[in-house]
């Protein structure tokens, strides 16, 4: 307890831990408040409950197995993850990844970020105490699911974007599966309209609740759509294109209200870019061609030369045995995760071992905002304003 002088006399604060065993925080983030009644006098964020040393583990691989500790860093974007990795070594090698590969990559995380923002939708709403939208939303989570799995034999940590392409050839039927999807989604985005955005409830607690000028967002490098949200149009996506995402026809959604309900608007609309994305992508992807770059010592060689041709297998082996070796150098390179900028530097001593490698994880830097967020506002509002930020503690933590 400490004493405050308040406009009616003396007033005694509390302070209150938040987390790191509350459902809200979304994973194992502590929240230290310190309240007047039910208003937030100061906020300050406690992390580092799920640290798992990702980034030093990553030092302790050859650069094909550290893709694999990726996958778990943000495990809402395991395939955005696995892509900012692999274009940083291929960077480094000075590797072209073909075409059809490129085109692949990007239909997959833009899958990957709609799963994303469905898991967002789903467990805010929630949070706000709209329950039926979780049960939606996970339903069409599924969906997408069950698409990696076909693609990849995993739901979730796929480790489908490798260096210089893809772990394997699309599968069977790929194309059915994907525009059944493509079909079916723009209605039930629609029906989470029609369930939240005029609902009175949801705009009595998001409606001018976590307000940050677009100033202050800049100031604290908060990027994604809780900044498209203020007002500011910067998608690396468009700003600093990678992957061929020159050639797709998309729009970057933006608000000028930078409160929660225009962080919810953002994302609701970046779903329907993601799938307007998917479909121009289906429609760049040839039915034959590479997916691999043709880089012997790098790439693995495909699985029927290695059976049948001795140099493949010797390759073959070296590439899982010993790794191979890119030049002494330094590269970043960014991308656009779901939640914002999520940046790989790596640095190479002319080992097959990275010598350091760390993520700049849009999580981490957002959560920043948070304690001027909520601050003079309501501990409901803390709740609401941690949702719409939508920090995954996997990447927060790293």
């Amino acid at each position: 307890m400490t004493t405050v002088e308040t406009a009616v006399g003396t007033s005694k604060t509390m302070v209150l831990n938040m987390g790191p065993q509350h459902p809200s925080t979304h994973g194992v983030l502590r929240v230290l408040l310190e309240l007047d009644g039910e208003n937030v006098v100061t906020a300050v964020p406690d992390l580092g409950y799920l640290h798992t040393g990702i980034e030093k583990s990553c030092e302790d691989k050859t650069y094909s197995q550290a893709i694999t500790l990726t996958d778990r860093m943000d495990y809402l974007n395991p395939l955005g993850n696995n892509l900012v990795y692999c274009l940083a070594v291929e960077k480094l090698l000075g590797l072209e990844v073909p075409k059809r590969a490129q085109y692949f990559r990007v239909m997959m995380v833009e899958l990957q970020r709609v799963s994303s923002h469905l898991v967002w939708l789903g467990t805010h709403a929630l949070d706000m105490g709209a329950m039926s939208v979780m049960l939606y939303c996970f339903r069409e989570r599924e969906e997408i699911l069950k698409i990696f799995e076909r693609f990849a034999g995993q739901r979730m940590m796929t480790s489908y974007i490798r260096i210089g392409g893809l772990a394997l050839e699309p599968p069977a039927g790929w194309r059915e599966l994907v525009k059944r999807f493509l079909d079916m989604m723009p209605a039930r985005i629609d029906e989470y309209e029609e369930l939240l955005t005029k609902n009175r409830i949801w705009h009595g607690r998001l409606k001018g609740v976590g307000y940050l000028p677009a100033e202050t967002l800049i100031a604290m490098s908060t990027t994604g759509p809780g900044l498209r949200a203020a007002g500011v149009a910067f998608d690396n996506r468009k700003a600093f294109p990678y992957s061929s995402y020159e050639e797709f026809d998309f729009n970057v959604p933006t608000r000028t209200e930078s409160d929660c309900f225009a962080r919810y608007l953002v994302r609701v609309q970046e779903m329907r870019e993601s799938l307007k994305i998917v479909r121009q992508a289906m429609g760049k992807i040839t039915d034959q061609g590479p997916i691999k770059s043709e880089a012997p010592g790098i790439v693995p060689p495909q699985r029927e030369k290695m059976k049948t041709e001795m140099e493949a297998l010797i390759y073959h082996f070296k590439i899982f045995t010993e790794g191979f070796s890119p030049p002494p150098g330094e590269v970043y390179v960014p991308v656009e995760s779901p939640r914002g900028e999520l940046g790989c530097f790596i640095a190479s001593d002319g080992s097959p071992k990275p010598l350091r490698v760390h993520f700049r994880g849009p999580s981490f830097v957002n959560l920043q905002a948070l304690p001027l967020m909520v601050k003079g506002q309501l501990i409901a509002d803390t709740v609401a304003s941690i949702g719409t930020i939508d920090i995954v503690l996997g990447e927060v933590d790293r």
